[in-house]
């Protein structure tokens, strides 16, 4: 499917993204996240079905897999 941002010539592609969200005052990233992603400009594209997973996680947060370091932009 062609991208949908203006002046964007390139199609999305079926992959896999990290994901960062805010959620319940904190910062929560989701890895392997399935998305379309273009290639030329990065846009990133959920289905429904994968936001309705993410809200679900969000929503019930489990024990994490790892930890990462968070930086502040100054």
């Amino acid at each position: 499917m062609k991208c949908t941002i203006e002046g964007c010539p390139g199609e999305y592609e079926q992959g896999t993204v990290l994901h960062t969200v805010r959620s319940a005052g904190g910062v929560v990233v989701i890895d392997h996240v399935p998305a379309e992603t273009c290639p030329v400009c990065g846009d990133v594209l959920f289905t429904p079905h994968t936001m309705r997973q993410i809200e679900q996680l969000l929503a019930h947060l489990p024990e994490p897999a790892g930890k990462v370091p968070l930086f502040e932009y100054v």
